[in-house]
């Protein structure tokens, strides 16, 4: 106990340097006399408020550069929205920079007085963009989830994030309770049958917004680390022409979803009409390129979060 409360007390100090720090735009040697410590414990301070994330970062100004890579992105796939953040060339996260900007962007919808339904996806990338949501009363608004939250084992997914959310945002939530894949299209058929799942199914086809990830494909992808899809069944897939999936619906490399295939079995909502919903996806990085080109020539997301060096990509493509 008294271990855990030198660590609680060290992440409170933290917290006030890096407010000090951060927030009230006090140098260093202000913090420390704030605080009654020595220069160099306020510097290791605010770096520990960094390391732990107690720190979250937006830039408000606009680049130049990345303002020109999203107008020319939306001029050539017909795109509502496209943010496109400066590239880290020394960093391999897929998250990083993205998951800020989905955060801002979400929040900017939850923010409207007029009652939305926002769905929201599954994955690392969307997680990692709901863990940077701040508290929020939304009373107003529906959020439903486009995935199941079961795993195979039947377990909570843990990459779905609408529990996520409901830890932040005071608003009614509508989980999906069915796993990503069933065995079967009759399967798939009788649980959607189900009247909870009725509902939820309804809000999909009513989302003003929806905030999706876009995966890659491979046996490291998320479907079968998750252990959704084994090696010979993802194998089997790319073979069949599979480039991509959103919310487990397996596309093509022209972004046409495969027929007669693993489809068949997903249990997900249908992503939301691109006609009335605004569908943004929210990704980066050289394994996605294909999944994401594929996904933006099928129009299967009418919006796009990404980075400097995947907008380039496609754009060359």
């Amino acid at each position: 106990m008294a271990r855990r409360s030198d660590t609680v007390g060290r992440l409170d100090d933290a917290a006030r340097a890096g407010w000090l720090y951060y927030v009230a735009g006090r140098t260093q040697d202000e913090v420390a006399a704030a605080m009654g410590i020595s220069r160099q414990s306020a510097q290791r301070l605010v770096s520990l408020a960094v390391a732990e994330r107690l720190i979250k970062v937006r830039l408000d100004h606009p680049i130049a550069e990345c303002l020109e890579l999203g107008e020319r992105l939306k001029d050539k796939f017909s795109l509502t929205h496209v943010d496109v953040v400066p590239s880290d060339p020394g960093s391999t996260s897929t998250t990083i920079g993205i998951a800020e900007a989905g955060a801002a962007e979400i929040e900017r919808w939850l923010k409207k007085t007029d009652p939305i339904v926002l769905a929201v996806g599954t994955g690392r990338t969307l997680k990692a963009a709901i863990d940077q949501l701040p508290a929020m009363e939304c009373p107003q608004h529906r959020i439903m989830s486009l995935t199941g939250n079961i795993g195979p084992d039947g377990s909570a997914a843990y990459y779905n994030v609408i529990f996520s959310m409901a830890d932040a945002v005071k608003a009614r939530h509508f989980p999906m309770p069915l796993p990503v894949l069933v065995s079967s299209s009759e399967e798939r058929d009788l649980l959607h049958k189900q009247s909870l799942v009725q509902s939820t199914l309804q809000l999909g086809r009513e989302a003003d917004v929806a905030f999706v990830g876009v995966g890659e494909l491979g046996t490291d992808a998320p479907l079968c680390l998750d252990g959704f899809l084994d090696a010979a069944e993802m194998a089997r897939l790319m073979d069949e022409g599979a480039a991509g999936e959103i919310c487990g619906w397996m596309f093509d490399r022209d972004g046409r979803l495969l027929s007669g295939s693993i489809n068949e079995r997903v249990a997900s909502v249908p992503l939301p009409p691109r006609e009335t919903t605004a569908v943004i996806g929210i990704a980066k990085g050289r394994r996605k390129y294909p999944a994401i080109l594929a996904a933006l020539r099928g129009h299967m997301i009418n919006g796009l979060i990404t980075d400097e060096a995947t907008a380039q990509y496609l754009l060359a493509e």
